[in-house]
């Protein structure tokens, strides 16, 4: 006879854990608030207590001590005693000055666009499809481009600069262009990955593609960089086609995408790309199932709010290897991003 799970188990330890999951939207709009009244800007040149914060902040004392008090609990903060509160250095990533901030991501991602799409989740998973349309009458991208959501389109670009500068950093240290005479970063946005790259080797000259709203600030980081000697940015569309290269790069580009979309994309670098070219293609991966994994939570997010998913190893392969390309090696940089570099299969 089948096991009853709940004989086998402690049920009071798991009714605590599931206690702690199913409030974990409570946790996030917790350092959401925290993040959004600019409490650790406050406290980042010493503890202080709640009454001196609220004053900072214009904010109620007694609620903003009862916000700290649950912050603190989150290991954000720390309780100095006297109802006073330090930044601990997990809080310190809700600062707003400071390299590694992840002050607009908190934000971005507990505000409407997000959290509305959130809730239509089970009709997500039982029609297969994303459920914007029906939360906000447009895609993801036609939300932020209205008017009225200037703000918050604002703060996800901010939130997407600031986690693509954790990514960038790890991959310009491990990414070795012995060799490689010219890069592609398609739909590289600012540049910041080729231009990282330019300023490690010499030799490089890159070029980011682009669609025409962003190759002007492009081409200004490049400038503000003294790179623009052997930088270009073009205006195009990497579904149509892509400038001949010796390496593309392909960062957290492919998660947005279908199936069908990432052949598209892959299948035009392979047919440019020069001989003895690579890809290299930075993104989340699945690890093994049943283990703790933020990327599964990442791709449940990305069925709510876009066409794409994150993907696991053998999803990879099989996309790469329906486009003419092959996984030659995988490495970590950082912020749960890994690069899958790419050789063309002969």
């Amino acid at each position: 006879m089948p096991t009853d799970p709940l004989a086998t188990t402690d049920s009071a330890d798991d009714a605590e854990l599931m206690l702690h999951l199913l409030t974990g939207g409570w946790v996030a709009q917790i350092l959401r608030t925290t993040a959004t009244l600019n409490i650790a800007d406050h406290l980042a040149d010493g503890p202080a207590n709640a009454a001196e914060v609220a004053e900072r902040v214009s904010s109620d004392p007694r609620t903003t001590y009862r916000l700290m008090r649950a912050a603190a609990s989150l290991g954000v903060l720390s309780h100095e005693g006297e109802r006073r509160f330090g930044l601990t250095p997990l809080g310190g990533l809700l600062r707003s000055d400071v390299p590694g901030s992840m002050r607009s991501l908190v934000m971005v991602q507990n505000e409407h666009a997000h959290w509305q799409a959130w809730e239509r989740l089970p009709d997500a998973v039982r029609t297969g499809r994303t459920q914007m349309r029906e939360t906000h009458g447009t895609d993801l991208f036609g939300y932020f481009g209205r008017p009225e959501n200037a703000g918050e389109a604002a703060l996800f670009a901010r939130a997407m600069g600031d986690l693509s500068g954790l990514v960038t950093q790890g991959a310009i240290a491990a990414v070795d262009t012995t060799g490689v005479t010219t890069v592609v970063d398609a739909g590289g946005a600012d540049g910041d990955f080729v231009l990282g790259l330019m300023a490690s080797n010499p030799q490089l000259r890159g070029q980011v593609l682009e669609l025409p709203h962003a190759v002007p600030g492009a081409r200004a980081e490049a400038e503000r960089r003294g790179l623009a000697d052997r930088f270009t940015a073009v205006e195009g569309d990497f579904f149509d086609a892509v400038p001949p290269a010796d390496l593309y790069l392909l960062k957290m580009i492919l998660h947005d995408w279908s199936d069908e979309s990432c052949l598209t994309i892959l299948r035009n670098c392979r047919a440019a790309v020069t001989e003895g070219g690579r890809l290299l293609v930075v993104e989340m991966v699945i690890g093994e199932l049943g283990k703790p994994d933020f990327a599964t939570r990442a791709d449940t997010d990305m069925l709510t709010a876009t066409e794409g998913m994150e993907r696991d190893l053998d999803e990879y392969d099989a996309l790469f290897a329906a486009s003419g390309w092959r996984r030659e090696k995988t490495y970590p940089v950082g912020g749960g991003h890994s690069v899958l570099e790419l050789v063309t299969k002969p």
